[in-house]
Protein backbone atom coordinates (compact mmCIF):
# COMPACT_ATOMS: atom_id res chain seq x y z
CA UNK A 1 0.00 0.00 0.00
CA UNK A 2 1.35 3.23 -1.14
CA UNK A 3 1.54 5.04 2.09
CA UNK A 4 3.76 7.97 1.99
CA UNK A 5 1.21 11.19 1.87
CA UNK A 6 2.77 13.17 -0.65
CA UNK A 7 2.28 10.13 -3.27
CA UNK A 8 -1.11 9.49 -2.56
CA UNK A 9 -2.24 13.09 -2.51
CA UNK A 10 -0.71 13.45 -6.14
CA UNK A 11 -2.62 10.39 -7.44
CA UNK A 12 -5.80 11.74 -5.78
CA UNK A 13 -5.55 15.38 -7.26
CA UNK A 14 -5.64 13.63 -10.71
CA UNK A 15 -9.27 13.36 -10.19
CA UNK A 16 -10.19 16.99 -10.14
CA UNK A 17 -7.58 17.36 -13.24
CA UNK A 18 -9.02 15.01 -15.05
CA UNK A 19 -12.40 15.49 -14.56
CA UNK A 20 -12.08 19.67 -15.68
CA UNK A 21 -10.36 18.38 -18.58
CA UNK A 22 -13.34 16.32 -19.36
CA UNK A 23 -15.83 18.96 -18.69
CA UNK A 24 -13.74 21.62 -20.61
CA UNK A 25 -13.64 19.02 -23.50
CA UNK A 26 -17.44 18.62 -23.12
CA UNK A 27 -18.36 21.87 -23.47
CA UNK A 28 -16.25 22.64 -26.72
CA UNK A 29 -18.02 19.69 -28.40
CA UNK A 30 -21.66 20.87 -27.57
CA UNK A 31 -20.41 24.17 -29.12
CA UNK A 32 -19.77 22.70 -32.28
CA UNK A 33 -23.20 20.85 -32.40
CA UNK A 34 -22.94 16.99 -30.11
CA UNK A 35 -26.43 16.41 -28.30
CA UNK A 36 -25.56 17.44 -24.87
CA UNK A 37 -27.09 13.87 -23.34
CA UNK A 38 -24.03 12.21 -25.51
CA UNK A 39 -21.45 14.45 -24.27
CA UNK A 40 -22.73 13.82 -20.48
CA UNK A 41 -22.66 10.04 -21.14
CA UNK A 42 -19.23 10.47 -22.47
CA UNK A 43 -18.05 12.52 -19.56
CA UNK A 44 -19.42 9.95 -17.45
CA UNK A 45 -17.91 6.97 -19.18
CA UNK A 46 -14.33 8.39 -19.05
CA UNK A 47 -14.64 9.26 -15.19
CA UNK A 48 -15.60 5.98 -14.26
CA UNK A 49 -12.31 5.02 -16.17
CA UNK A 50 -10.08 7.53 -14.56
CA UNK A 51 -11.52 7.19 -11.24
CA UNK A 52 -11.17 3.30 -10.83
CA UNK A 53 -7.67 3.21 -12.41
CA UNK A 54 -6.80 5.70 -9.55
CA UNK A 55 -8.63 3.92 -6.60
CA UNK A 56 -7.20 0.75 -7.80
CA UNK A 57 -3.69 1.90 -7.18
CA UNK A 58 -4.27 3.18 -3.77
CA UNK A 59 -6.09 0.49 -2.37
CA UNK A 60 -6.99 1.73 1.30
CA UNK A 61 -9.88 4.16 1.57
CA UNK A 62 -9.85 5.41 -2.07
CA UNK A 63 -10.74 1.33 -2.72
CA UNK A 64 -13.47 1.27 0.04
CA UNK A 65 -15.45 4.02 -2.01
CA UNK A 66 -14.96 2.14 -5.08
CA UNK A 67 -16.78 -0.60 -3.16
CA UNK A 68 -19.56 1.65 -2.37
CA UNK A 69 -19.73 3.52 -5.26
CA UNK A 70 -20.35 0.14 -6.91
CA UNK A 71 -23.73 -0.70 -5.02
CA UNK A 72 -24.93 2.23 -6.69
CA UNK A 73 -23.75 1.14 -10.48
CA UNK A 74 -27.27 0.18 -11.12
CA UNK A 75 -28.61 3.26 -11.17
CA UNK A 76 -26.28 4.37 -14.31
CA UNK A 77 -27.22 4.14 -17.97
CA UNK A 78 -26.09 0.89 -19.28
CA UNK A 79 -23.52 2.59 -21.47
CA UNK A 80 -21.74 3.77 -18.32
CA UNK A 81 -22.93 1.16 -16.29
CA UNK A 82 -20.92 -1.36 -18.64
CA UNK A 83 -17.09 0.05 -18.61
CA UNK A 84 -18.20 0.97 -14.78
CA UNK A 85 -18.44 -2.96 -14.19
CA UNK A 86 -15.78 -3.76 -16.01
CA UNK A 87 -13.36 -1.44 -14.12
CA UNK A 88 -14.58 -2.16 -10.83
CA UNK A 89 -14.04 -5.84 -11.47
CA UNK A 90 -10.36 -4.66 -12.23
CA UNK A 91 -10.27 -2.87 -8.94
CA UNK A 92 -11.17 -5.84 -7.14
CA UNK A 93 -8.80 -8.24 -8.90
CA UNK A 94 -5.81 -5.97 -9.91
CA UNK A 95 -4.79 -5.81 -5.52
CA UNK A 96 -1.44 -6.96 -5.26
CA UNK A 97 -0.40 -8.75 -2.35
CA UNK A 98 2.00 -8.36 0.67
CA UNK A 99 5.03 -9.88 0.77
CA UNK A 100 4.82 -12.83 2.91
CA UNK A 101 7.31 -11.64 5.20
CA UNK A 102 5.21 -8.66 5.83
CA UNK A 103 2.47 -11.00 6.66
CA UNK A 104 4.53 -12.88 8.74
CA UNK A 105 5.46 -10.33 11.12
CA UNK A 106 1.69 -8.70 11.34
CA UNK A 107 0.89 -12.32 12.52
CA UNK A 108 3.90 -12.13 14.89
CA UNK A 109 2.82 -8.92 16.41
CA UNK A 110 -1.01 -10.21 16.64
CA UNK A 111 -0.70 -13.83 17.87
CA UNK A 112 3.04 -13.92 19.03
CA UNK A 113 6.20 -15.08 17.55
CA UNK A 114 4.69 -18.47 17.84
CA UNK A 115 1.96 -17.77 15.98
CA UNK A 116 2.89 -20.99 13.47
CA UNK A 117 1.71 -23.54 16.34
CA UNK A 118 -1.23 -22.04 16.42
CA UNK A 119 -2.09 -23.31 12.68
CA UNK A 120 -1.48 -26.91 11.64
CA UNK A 121 -1.23 -25.35 8.10
CA UNK A 122 -1.11 -22.15 6.50
CA UNK A 123 -1.21 -20.46 2.95
CA UNK A 124 1.10 -17.86 2.22
CA UNK A 125 -0.83 -16.96 -0.88
CA UNK A 126 -4.17 -14.44 0.02
CA UNK A 127 -6.93 -16.23 -0.80
CA UNK A 128 -8.64 -12.70 -1.20
CA UNK A 129 -7.61 -8.78 -0.74
CA UNK A 130 -9.57 -6.57 0.35
CA UNK A 131 -9.28 -2.44 1.18
CA UNK A 132 -7.44 -2.51 4.54
CA UNK A 133 -5.86 -5.94 4.79
CA UNK A 134 -5.91 -9.47 2.76
CA UNK A 135 -7.27 -13.00 3.56
CA UNK A 136 -5.50 -16.16 3.65
CA UNK A 137 -6.83 -19.52 3.90
CA UNK A 138 -5.07 -21.69 6.94
CA UNK A 139 -5.98 -24.88 8.97
CA UNK A 140 -6.60 -23.98 12.96
CA UNK A 141 -4.90 -26.38 15.50
CA UNK A 142 -7.69 -28.09 16.23
CA UNK A 143 -8.10 -29.04 12.18
CA UNK A 144 -11.25 -26.42 11.70
CA UNK A 145 -10.54 -24.61 8.16
CA UNK A 146 -10.36 -20.99 8.84
CA UNK A 147 -10.04 -17.57 7.46
CA UNK A 148 -7.24 -15.30 8.17
CA UNK A 149 -8.02 -11.30 8.28
CA UNK A 150 -4.10 -9.36 8.41
CA UNK A 151 -4.57 -5.71 8.12
CA UNK A 152 -2.15 -3.87 5.80
CA UNK A 153 0.64 -1.90 7.92
CA UNK A 154 0.19 1.61 7.80
CA UNK A 155 -3.53 0.77 6.80
CA UNK A 156 -4.87 3.03 9.27
CA UNK A 157 -2.90 6.65 8.18
CA UNK A 158 -3.23 5.45 4.87
CA UNK A 159 -7.17 5.18 5.46
CA UNK A 160 -8.02 8.58 7.07
CA UNK A 161 -5.14 10.78 4.64
CA UNK A 162 -7.15 8.92 1.75
CA UNK A 163 -10.58 10.04 3.12
CA UNK A 164 -9.79 13.54 3.98
CA UNK A 165 -8.63 13.83 0.20
CA UNK A 166 -11.63 12.18 -1.59
CA UNK A 167 -14.00 13.96 0.76
CA UNK A 168 -12.48 17.12 -1.42
CA UNK A 169 -13.35 15.72 -4.40
CA UNK A 170 -17.20 14.73 -4.33
CA UNK A 171 -18.07 16.97 -7.00
CA UNK A 172 -16.15 15.08 -9.40
CA UNK A 173 -17.80 11.56 -7.62
CA UNK A 174 -21.32 13.36 -7.52
CA UNK A 175 -22.01 13.65 -11.71
CA UNK A 176 -21.44 9.75 -11.99
CA UNK A 177 -24.15 9.54 -9.78
CA UNK A 178 -26.59 12.17 -10.30
CA UNK A 179 -29.37 12.02 -6.96
CA UNK A 180 -27.38 10.10 -4.50
CA UNK A 181 -25.02 12.74 -1.88
CA UNK A 182 -21.72 11.54 -1.99
CA UNK A 183 -19.81 14.40 0.68
CA UNK A 184 -22.67 12.92 3.48
CA UNK A 185 -22.30 9.70 2.54
CA UNK A 186 -18.18 9.72 2.33
CA UNK A 187 -17.96 10.87 5.78
CA UNK A 188 -20.60 8.75 7.07
CA UNK A 189 -18.12 6.12 5.51
CA UNK A 190 -15.05 7.48 7.52
CA UNK A 191 -16.62 7.37 10.80
CA UNK A 192 -17.31 3.84 10.20
CA UNK A 193 -14.13 2.78 8.20
CA UNK A 194 -11.86 4.05 11.86
CA UNK A 195 -14.40 1.37 13.88
CA UNK A 196 -13.61 -1.00 10.62
CA UNK A 197 -10.18 -0.80 11.33
CA UNK A 198 -10.77 -1.64 14.95
CA UNK A 199 -10.94 -5.87 14.57
CA UNK A 200 -11.58 -5.75 18.19
CA UNK A 201 -15.01 -4.40 17.44
CA UNK A 202 -15.37 -6.58 14.48
CA UNK A 203 -14.82 -9.90 15.85
CA UNK A 204 -17.98 -8.56 19.04
CA UNK A 205 -20.26 -7.63 16.34
CA UNK A 206 -19.69 -10.88 14.37
CA UNK A 207 -19.85 -13.22 17.44
CA UNK A 208 -23.32 -11.05 17.82
CA UNK A 209 -24.63 -12.09 14.83
CA UNK A 210 -23.01 -15.21 14.68
CA UNK A 211 -25.20 -16.54 17.80
CA UNK A 212 -28.19 -14.32 16.88
CA UNK A 213 -28.07 -16.52 13.75
CA UNK A 214 -26.51 -19.92 15.19
CA UNK A 215 -28.74 -23.32 13.89
CA UNK A 216 -30.58 -20.51 11.08
CA UNK A 217 -31.99 -22.33 8.27
CA UNK A 218 -31.60 -19.55 5.75
CA UNK A 219 -27.77 -17.72 7.36
CA UNK A 220 -24.51 -18.93 8.28
CA UNK A 221 -22.24 -16.42 9.59
CA UNK A 222 -18.64 -17.80 10.68
CA UNK A 223 -17.91 -18.18 14.11
CA UNK A 224 -14.71 -15.93 15.33
CA UNK A 225 -11.83 -18.09 16.02
CA UNK A 226 -9.01 -15.52 17.24
CA UNK A 227 -8.73 -12.10 17.38
CA UNK A 228 -5.75 -10.11 18.45
CA UNK A 229 -4.18 -6.74 17.23
CA UNK A 230 -4.25 -6.93 13.37
CA UNK A 231 -5.51 -10.10 13.15
CA UNK A 232 -8.81 -11.71 12.93
CA UNK A 233 -9.30 -15.36 12.40
CA UNK A 234 -12.99 -17.04 11.54
CA UNK A 235 -14.12 -20.48 10.41
CA UNK A 236 -13.67 -20.61 6.61
CA UNK A 237 -16.84 -20.23 4.67
CA UNK A 238 -17.23 -21.64 0.66
CA UNK A 239 -19.76 -20.81 -1.36
CA UNK A 240 -20.65 -18.99 -4.55
CA UNK A 241 -19.56 -15.06 -4.11
CA UNK A 242 -22.56 -12.89 -4.83
CA UNK A 243 -20.70 -11.37 -7.65
CA UNK A 244 -20.88 -14.49 -9.44
CA UNK A 245 -24.51 -14.86 -9.17
CA UNK A 246 -25.29 -11.40 -10.88
CA UNK A 247 -22.92 -12.06 -13.76
CA UNK A 248 -23.88 -15.63 -14.22
CA UNK A 249 -26.88 -16.79 -11.79
CA UNK A 250 -30.22 -18.31 -12.90
CA UNK A 251 -33.17 -16.52 -12.36
CA UNK A 252 -34.09 -18.76 -9.32
CA UNK A 253 -30.33 -18.32 -7.80
CA UNK A 254 -30.95 -14.37 -8.34
CA UNK A 255 -34.07 -14.47 -6.75
CA UNK A 256 -32.93 -16.77 -3.81
CA UNK A 257 -29.89 -14.94 -3.15
CA UNK A 258 -31.72 -11.58 -3.47
CA UNK A 259 -34.74 -12.62 -0.83
CA UNK A 260 -32.25 -13.98 1.30
CA UNK A 261 -30.11 -10.83 1.76
CA UNK A 262 -32.84 -8.55 2.03
CA UNK A 263 -34.09 -10.54 4.67
CA UNK A 264 -31.12 -10.69 6.75
CA UNK A 265 -30.46 -6.59 6.57
CA UNK A 266 -34.44 -6.92 7.73
CA UNK A 267 -33.57 -9.11 10.74
CA UNK A 268 -30.56 -8.24 11.98
CA UNK A 269 -31.80 -4.75 13.80
CA UNK A 270 -35.04 -7.40 15.16
CA UNK A 271 -32.12 -10.24 15.96
CA UNK A 272 -29.25 -8.82 17.46
CA UNK A 273 -29.93 -4.71 17.45
CA UNK A 274 -27.81 -4.52 14.75
CA UNK A 275 -27.55 -4.35 10.69
CA UNK A 276 -25.20 -4.93 8.40
CA UNK A 277 -24.06 -1.97 6.47
CA UNK A 278 -21.23 -2.82 3.97
CA UNK A 279 -23.92 -5.03 1.48
CA UNK A 280 -21.36 -4.75 -1.49
CA UNK A 281 -21.77 -8.01 -3.07
CA UNK A 282 -18.24 -9.28 -2.08
CA UNK A 283 -19.28 -10.16 1.51
CA UNK A 284 -21.87 -12.15 0.77
CA UNK A 285 -21.99 -16.30 -0.78
CA UNK A 286 -24.76 -18.48 -1.88
CA UNK A 287 -23.95 -21.66 -0.17
CA UNK A 288 -24.79 -24.99 -2.24
CA UNK A 289 -27.50 -25.83 0.28
CA UNK A 290 -29.56 -22.51 -0.77
CA UNK A 291 -28.29 -20.76 2.68
CA UNK A 292 -26.68 -17.07 2.54
CA UNK A 293 -23.31 -16.69 3.57
CA UNK A 294 -22.06 -13.29 5.43
CA UNK A 295 -19.38 -11.95 5.82
CA UNK A 296 -17.05 -8.84 6.93
CA UNK A 297 -19.31 -7.39 10.17
CA UNK A 298 -16.44 -4.12 10.67
CA UNK A 299 -18.92 -1.70 9.78
CA UNK A 300 -22.13 -3.11 11.55
CA UNK A 301 -24.42 -0.36 13.33
CA UNK A 302 -26.81 -0.27 16.52
CA UNK A 303 -30.58 -0.35 15.15
CA UNK A 304 -32.54 0.46 18.62
CA UNK A 305 -35.86 -0.55 19.23
CA UNK A 306 -37.50 2.70 18.71
CA UNK A 307 -35.60 3.58 15.25
CA UNK A 308 -36.66 -0.07 14.32
CA UNK A 309 -40.69 0.83 14.98
CA UNK A 310 -39.99 4.26 13.26
CA UNK A 311 -38.75 3.03 10.05
CA UNK A 312 -40.93 0.54 9.56
CA UNK A 313 -43.74 3.15 9.94
CA UNK A 314 -42.55 5.48 8.15
CA UNK A 315 -42.56 2.42 5.36
CA UNK A 316 -46.03 1.77 5.53
CA UNK A 317 -46.81 5.16 5.06
CA UNK A 318 -45.11 5.61 2.12
CA UNK A 319 -46.78 2.14 0.70
CA UNK A 320 -50.32 4.06 1.74
CA UNK A 321 -49.69 7.36 -0.62
CA UNK A 322 -51.44 9.61 1.20
CA UNK A 323 -49.60 13.20 1.02
CA UNK A 324 -50.35 14.54 3.87
CA UNK A 325 -49.61 11.58 6.12
CA UNK A 326 -46.09 11.03 4.24
CA UNK A 327 -45.21 15.07 5.31
CA UNK A 328 -46.10 14.74 8.78
CA UNK A 329 -43.96 11.45 9.27
CA UNK A 330 -41.44 13.20 7.42
CA UNK A 331 -41.51 16.15 9.66
CA UNK A 332 -42.07 14.13 12.66
CA UNK A 333 -38.62 12.19 11.97
CA UNK A 334 -36.58 15.38 10.99
CA UNK A 335 -36.33 14.64 7.31
CA UNK A 336 -37.83 17.84 6.46
CA UNK A 337 -36.55 20.69 7.91
CA UNK A 338 -38.61 22.18 10.49
CA UNK A 339 -39.63 25.48 8.81
CA UNK A 340 -39.76 23.85 5.60
CA UNK A 341 -43.23 24.77 3.06
CA UNK A 342 -43.38 21.84 0.77
CA UNK A 343 -46.22 20.59 -1.58
CA UNK A 344 -47.58 17.51 -0.15
CA UNK A 345 -48.67 15.42 -3.30
CA UNK A 346 -44.83 16.23 -4.94
CA UNK A 347 -43.23 14.98 -1.86
CA UNK A 348 -45.68 11.95 -2.30
CA UNK A 349 -44.54 11.86 -5.94
CA UNK A 350 -40.86 11.44 -5.04
CA UNK A 351 -41.39 9.10 -1.79
CA UNK A 352 -43.94 6.67 -3.25
CA UNK A 353 -42.00 5.37 -6.23
CA UNK A 354 -39.18 4.16 -3.20
CA UNK A 355 -42.26 2.06 -1.35
CA UNK A 356 -43.36 0.29 -4.67
CA UNK A 357 -41.49 -2.89 -3.44
CA UNK A 358 -43.78 -3.24 -0.36
CA UNK A 359 -47.30 -2.45 -1.68
CA UNK A 360 -47.67 -5.27 -3.83
CA UNK A 361 -47.08 -9.17 -2.95
CA UNK A 362 -44.75 -9.90 -5.71
CA UNK A 363 -41.81 -7.15 -6.77
CA UNK A 364 -39.00 -7.53 -8.88
CA UNK A 365 -36.14 -4.96 -8.20
CA UNK A 366 -34.39 -4.22 -12.09
CA UNK A 367 -31.76 -1.64 -13.17
CA UNK A 368 -35.02 0.01 -15.17
CA UNK A 369 -36.40 0.40 -11.84
CA UNK A 370 -33.50 1.54 -10.52
CA UNK A 371 -32.53 4.48 -12.94
CA UNK A 372 -36.23 5.81 -12.83
CA UNK A 373 -35.59 6.41 -8.92
CA UNK A 374 -32.11 7.90 -9.99
CA UNK A 375 -33.40 10.25 -12.59
CA UNK A 376 -35.80 11.42 -10.13
CA UNK A 377 -33.25 12.21 -7.86
CA UNK A 378 -31.25 14.26 -10.29
CA UNK A 379 -34.56 16.33 -11.14
CA UNK A 380 -34.80 17.16 -7.38
CA UNK A 381 -30.98 17.53 -6.86
CA UNK A 382 -30.97 19.87 -10.09
CA UNK A 383 -33.63 22.30 -8.89
CA UNK A 384 -31.27 24.24 -6.51
CA UNK A 385 -33.69 27.54 -6.22
CA UNK A 386 -34.93 28.98 -3.08
CA UNK A 387 -37.35 27.07 -1.58
CA UNK A 388 -36.95 23.95 -4.09
CA UNK A 389 -37.56 20.54 -2.61
CA UNK A 390 -34.18 19.60 -2.53
CA UNK A 391 -33.44 22.19 -0.18
CA UNK A 392 -35.51 21.16 2.60
CA UNK A 393 -35.16 17.70 2.61
CA UNK A 394 -32.44 16.03 5.57
CA UNK A 395 -31.32 12.95 6.89
CA UNK A 396 -31.46 12.74 10.24
CA UNK A 397 -27.46 11.35 11.89
CA UNK A 398 -29.57 8.49 13.44
CA UNK A 399 -30.90 6.73 10.03
CA UNK A 400 -27.71 7.69 8.28
CA UNK A 401 -26.47 4.31 9.21
CA UNK A 402 -29.50 1.99 7.86
CA UNK A 403 -30.33 4.83 5.23
CA UNK A 404 -26.29 3.06 3.88
CA UNK A 405 -27.45 -0.28 4.32
CA UNK A 406 -30.64 -0.45 2.47
CA UNK A 407 -29.83 2.12 -0.20
CA UNK A 408 -27.24 -0.43 -0.78
CA UNK A 409 -29.07 -3.64 -0.73
CA UNK A 410 -31.53 -2.19 -2.50
CA UNK A 411 -28.83 -1.72 -5.25
CA UNK A 412 -27.30 -5.04 -4.97
CA UNK A 413 -31.06 -6.56 -5.45
CA UNK A 414 -31.16 -4.18 -8.25
CA UNK A 415 -28.11 -5.70 -9.65
CA UNK A 416 -29.43 -9.18 -9.38
CA UNK A 417 -32.70 -8.17 -11.02
CA UNK A 418 -34.56 -10.52 -7.82
CA UNK A 419 -38.17 -10.83 -7.60
CA UNK A 420 -39.91 -12.09 -4.26
CA UNK A 421 -42.39 -10.78 -1.79
CA UNK A 422 -40.74 -8.41 -0.14
CA UNK A 423 -43.49 -6.79 1.57
CA UNK A 424 -44.16 -10.33 3.64
CA UNK A 425 -40.61 -9.81 4.97
CA UNK A 426 -41.24 -6.08 6.00
CA UNK A 427 -44.56 -7.12 7.68
CA UNK A 428 -42.49 -9.89 9.63
CA UNK A 429 -39.33 -7.96 10.93
CA UNK A 430 -40.36 -4.20 10.83
CA UNK A 431 -43.34 -3.63 13.89
CA UNK A 432 -44.01 -0.38 12.67
CA UNK A 433 -45.18 -1.63 9.60
CA UNK A 434 -47.54 -4.19 10.51
CA UNK A 435 -48.70 -1.84 13.75
CA UNK A 436 -48.61 1.88 13.19
CA UNK A 437 -49.88 2.73 16.88
CA UNK A 438 -46.27 2.63 18.05
CA UNK A 439 -44.36 0.52 20.20
CA UNK A 440 -46.38 -0.39 23.89
CA UNK A 441 -44.06 -0.22 26.50
CA UNK A 442 -46.67 -2.03 28.78
CA UNK A 443 -47.24 -4.70 26.54
CA UNK A 444 -43.06 -5.05 26.62
CA UNK A 445 -43.41 -5.41 30.33
CA UNK A 446 -45.70 -7.74 30.74
CA UNK A 447 -43.80 -9.76 27.99
CA UNK A 448 -40.81 -9.69 30.04
CA UNK A 449 -42.83 -10.43 33.24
Amino acid sequence: MPRRAVTRTAKLATLPLGFAGRTALGFGKRTIGRPAEAVALEVQRRTAEQLFSVLGELKGGAMKVGQLLSIFEAGLPEEVAAPFRASLTRLQEAAPPMPAATTHEVLAEGLGEDWRDRFAEFDDRPAAAASIGQVHKAVWHDGRTVAVKVQYPGAADALMSDFNQISRLSRVITPLFPGVEVKPVVADLKRRLQKELDYVDEARAQTAFHDAYAGDPDFVVPAVVAQSGNVLVTEWLDGTPLAKVIAGGTQEERDRAGLLLFRFLLSGPSRCEMIHIDPHPGNFRLLDDGRLGVLDFGGAAHVPDELQWSIGRLLRIGTLGDPDAIVDALWEEGFLAPDAEVDPEEVAALVTPHAAPFAVDRFRYTREWMREQTSRGLGLAADMRPGALARQFRLPPQYLAVSRALAGGGGVLCQLEAEGDYRAEAERWLPGFADDDGPDLDDQTEATA
